[in-house]
């Protein structure tokens, strides 16, 4: 008896989510179809008119319009996304021929139409871009990445020479073992790059957060006997890892789509990989006062405050309006029409 009946409730909600799926179909197709008709006739404007004369610069008007081409029935409006940069001009052109519109007595939708293009492809090729640095291993035989990691080594650790190649001292900037090479595994070389760009960009900041994390969690000790202490059993957190870390979850955000709001924002036309490094910078402050906030035991807690700081961040991103970074050291971002 109990059986059938959560047999039938089970066959309830079924027939209830085809029913819901059946009608968020039909308005998409037909409802909202009607209302777009209806509003170019009462306006005289189409849809992307309407979008650009209605919405500042930004996310507002990218993610609109970027959803407008998407689910537009024309071929032209639709190949639209994923055009190459060096065609966006020219696409503009065909769309406002399309719609007929006179781009001497409309110059500005010209204008902005290609302004928040530019944002969408250029944000497909910094997804590429990055994708190829993450599949690009740490190569201990190629001089620039070699290069890339002494310099990191100079930049943290400016009057500590290191000893050699393969040695233990890598732990004193967070990594796990004498050869870092094996750290950069999942991020490959992205990991570096953005290592690398905070320790040059905001130099202060980097060597700050390097020397709270390796502190004892409370004064319970004094330095010299803090000293004696195993560097990898520091109570704070392992920099570099962290650092890889972050550059995961930034790699997460970029690629799921939740770091368009904050692009658009700050990117007045291609986001670049720049635009992610200096977000990288401000996620690894953030992270770095969360981490306080938190007061975790110890590092075993870590994925658990990652996994919560990441929450956090992807609610701000559902602001339309939020930009992550505005103001940083690190950056020298000017926010669009903001």
């Amino acid at each position: 008896m109990v059986h059938r009946r959560v047999k039938a409730k089970s066959g309830k909600h079924f027939i209830l989510q085809v029913v819901t799926q059946f009608f968020v179909f039909l308005y998409c197709k037909c409802l909202w179809r009607g209302l777009k008709f209806v509003a170019r006739k009462f306006t005289g404007r189409c849809e992307l008119q309407r979008i650009c004369s209605n919405n500042k610069h930004g996310a507002r008007r990218t993610l609109k319009l970027e959803s407008s081409l998407r689910y537009s029935k024309n071929e032209l409006l639709q190949s639209a996304l994923s055009v190459h940069p060096d065609k966006v001009e020219k696409t503009i052109d065909d769309i406002m021929a399309l719609k007929r519109i006179n781009p001497d007595t409309n110059p500005q939708l010209g204008i902005s139409l290609q302004a928040s293009l530019l944002q969408i492809v250029g944000y497909r090729s910094l997804v590429a871009e990055v994708e190829k640095l993450r599949r690009e291993p740490y190569d201990c035989e190629n001089p620039e990445h070699e290069d890339m990691l002494m310099k990191l080594w100079k930049e943290l650790r400016p009057d500590t020479p290191l000893t050699c190649r393969i040695s233990k001292q890598w732990c004193e900037i967070g990594f796990q073992g004498s050869d870092p090479k094996t750290d950069f595994r999942g991020m490959g070389l992205l990991g570096l790059h953005n290592l690398l760009y905070f320790a040059e960009h905001d130099k202060v900041t980097a060597l700050q957060m390097l020397h709270d994390s390796l502190q004892p969690k409370h004064n319970e000790m004094n330095n010299p006997e803090w000293e004696q202490k195993n560097l990898d059993k520091a109570i704070g957190y392992s920099f570099a890892i962290v650092g890889i870390n972050i550059t995961d979850l930034a790699y997460s955000l970029l690629v799921s789509g939740a770091l368009k709001t904050h692009l658009y924002n700050v990117a007045p036309e291609m986001p670049s990989l720049q635009n992610l490094q200096q977000t990288f910078c401000y996620l690894m402050q953030e992270f770095h006062r969360f981490w306080i906030e938190e007061d975790p035991s110890d590092i075993m807690e870590f994925n658990r405050v990652r996994s919560k700081f990441h929450r956090r961040i992807l609610r701000q991103l559902k602001n339309p309006d939020m930009a992550l970074c505005p103001h940083f050291a690190a950056s020298n971002l000017h926010l669009v029409n903001l």
